[in-house]
């Protein structure tokens, strides 16, 4: 009896030793796996079906999912340890998890998340920052940081994430690969912890436009008919402060749907011009975020929406748990959760009667075959420990872009296009809610054309090195002339823009812009691109009658008089600037 006992604490002992040892095992797997997992394990998918019938249309690929999706007999960690210690293990996997292993592909493990999945940088000091494999020393972007790297890294074949405000959308940016964010309510959202319900997404990733394809079918539970774009939208507006080459971007865009589609499918449009028009309520939201920047007021008035929204109703399911717990949170999410912004219940309403204009407006502008092409992110990834996210011009920068998708409910891909300066470049395009299905199978139609147009524009970047940047910028600006006498006052600008970029001295360029921003409407912009002409150049005649023009516009009528009266110091043979002075003088004696 003693000897068995004896032989019984012997096994316990190797019992217990060989966990340790597989622990200690686990922690170097996740080092070597880029710190992208907070947990490993298997949910295998059901045995194939027997000949004649077709196998699992998955079979054969491997998945990770974020940790905030539930895996029975597990606790959901929701990125935070706090979470972790005080809630049970969940009863049963989440409906989309289920789906995706009944459709015959194998779970291989839980990934990291942001702290209770709401920043956008991917940074996780509890379970370890996963490491970004297309550029090491930059954060992976979030919230779905695990789930993006776990596919970069090729670990997986795909993965899924949350997407709220950009979860999916910026890891994907930044990381370098396929992101898809579905249409609002599209995939069951059942067995997931919510961050903002009604903005939360389940999306997911892939290196492989066919892959991603393949999950959409299993989780969006619908056939695929082929159909092209009968039109492509490109919102140049959204590109003009893009830190991107418009060629590694837009103009890989245009290219390629030119060589498939033909010119005749593209589209150039002010997009902030447009919801402006298009979403009465965005009048009615707090506008001090906007700094008075007319072009960019409605997308900045549209991310304060969002971000009001997102904050609004995660509290309104964690509030107590967090007035309970009270976790240590990273500096950038508890600046957002506890900021200091008073809403009544009108101000909460107002937000709602935005997502429905949004919507019909995304709807109207694109109905069901047309795809908006705007930059995945404003920004290259952050430096990992930099204090870029806690900026609030980064996140408005980055939310201003975000924030469609997210407020109209619409479905957007992000689609990787190579690097500019080490650091990867994405575009995305959007499709009206949904129009899943369409938005994928382009994506599908117009991946290996899209990938080879920015391969050629690499070639030809890294070709032209005997072309300073003075000489590409006037021809840029030559380029902008060009469409300036052909009436195409945005792709005029997006020019303009591109001389800007790449010689921000020469104030011949931003008072041509601001010609076109004064054919558009666009008075406040046009007004600061003088200014800062003027700031280069205090001869520039052109520079000063726009802006007493602009000024004008805007109600400065002292200004413009200012304006016009040296216009005639400098050139007193200006009738346009002495009849504009005049005017303005008989006006207001």
């Amino acid at each position: 009896m003693a000897s068995q006992s004896a032989n019984l604490w012997v096994l316990l002992g190797l019992g217990l030793a060989g966990i340790l040892l597989m622990t200690r095992k686990l922690k170097k797997t996740i080092k070597e796996d880029f710190g992208a997992f907070v947990e490993k394990l298997q949910l295998l998918p059901p045995p194939q079906p027997a000949p004649p019938k077709a196998p699992h249309p998955l079979t054969g690929l491997t998945f990770a999912v974020s940790d905030v999706f539930d895996i029975d007999g597990h606790v959901t960690t929701f990125g935070h340890p706090d979470w972790e210690r005080t809630h049970e293990s969940a009863s049963q996997t989440s409906a989309a998890v289920s789906s995706l292993v009944e459709g015959g592909a194998t779970c291989i493990g839980r990934t990291v998340v942001d702290e209770l999945a709401y920043g956008i940088s991917g940074e996780n000091k509890h379970y370890g920052t996963p490491t970004n494999p297309a550029i090491p020393d930059r954060v992976p972007g979030g919230s779905s940081s695990g789930a993006a790297v776990s596919v970069a890294a090729n670990l997986v074949d795909f993965s899924l994430g949350l997407d709220t405000v950009g979860g999916v959308r910026v890891p994907a940016g930044f990381c370098g690969i396929l992101g898809f964010r579905p249409s609002y309510g599209a995939v069951s959202h059942m067995g997931i912890i919510p961050v903002s319900t009604s903005l939360d997404t389940v999306g997911w990733f892939a290196k492989d436009p066919n892959i991603l394809r393949r999950v959409g079918n299993i989780l969006l539970q619908a056939s695929f008919v082929q159909r092209n774009p009968r039109q492509i939208i490109i919102a140049d507006d959204c590109f003009q402060h893009l830190n991107v080459p418009l060629d590694k971007s837009s103009q890989v865009v245009i290219k390629s749907t030119e060589k498939l589609f033909g010119r005749q499918v593209l589209k150039h449009m002010n997009l902030a011009d447009y919801l402006s028009s298009k979403v009465p309520s965005l009048k009615e939201i707090p506008n001090q975020k906007a700094n008075g920047e007319l072009k960019a007021s409605s997308l900045i008035l549209l991310a304060n929406v969002m971000q009001i929204l997102e904050r609004h109703e995660f509290k309104l399911k964690h509030e107590e748990w967090l007035n309970t717990v009270k976790p240590t949170l990273h500096p950038a999410i508890s600046a957002q959760l506890h900021e200091n912004c008073e809403l009544s219940d009108v101000d909460i309403e107002n937000c709602k009667s935005v997502r429905n204009e949004m919507r019909a407006a995304i709807n109207s502008l694109l109905k069901d075959e047309g795809v908006l092409v705007i930059p995945t992110v404003a920004d290259p990834p952050a430096k990992l420990g930099g204090k870029e996210t806690l900026s609030e011009d980064y996140r408005s920068r980055a939310y201003s872009l975000l924030s469609i998708a997210s407020i109209s409910g619409c479905c957007q891909v992000t689609i990787p296009l190579g690097f500019h300066e080490k650091c990867p470049v994405s575009v995305s395009l959007i499709a009206r809610h949904g129009g899943d299905r369409f938005l994928l199978d382009t994506l599908q139609t117009m991946y290996t054309t899209l990938q080879e147009q920015a391969e050629i524009a690499a070639k030809t970047k890294s070709s032209r090195n005997v072309v300073s940047r003075e000489e590409s910028a006037e021809i840029a600006k030559e380029k902008g002339n060009q469409a300036f006498k052909d009436k195409q006052w945005q792709k005029a600008i997006g020019f303009y823009t591109e001389a800007i970029k790449l010689s921000g001295n020469n104030a011949t360029y931003y008072s041509n812009r601001a010609a076109a921003y004064l054919e558009l409407g666009s008075f406040i912009q046009a007004e600061a691109d003088c200014t800062k002409a003027i700031s280069l150049d205090k001869k520039n005649v052109k520079a000063h009658f726009r802006r007493g023009t602009a000024r004008e516009m805007l109600g400065y009528y002292k200004g413009a008089i200012d304006d016009f009266k040296y216009v005639l110091v400098l050139e007193p043979t200006n009738k346009r600037a002495a009849t504009s002075a005049e005017r303005l003088r008989t006006l207001f004696q």
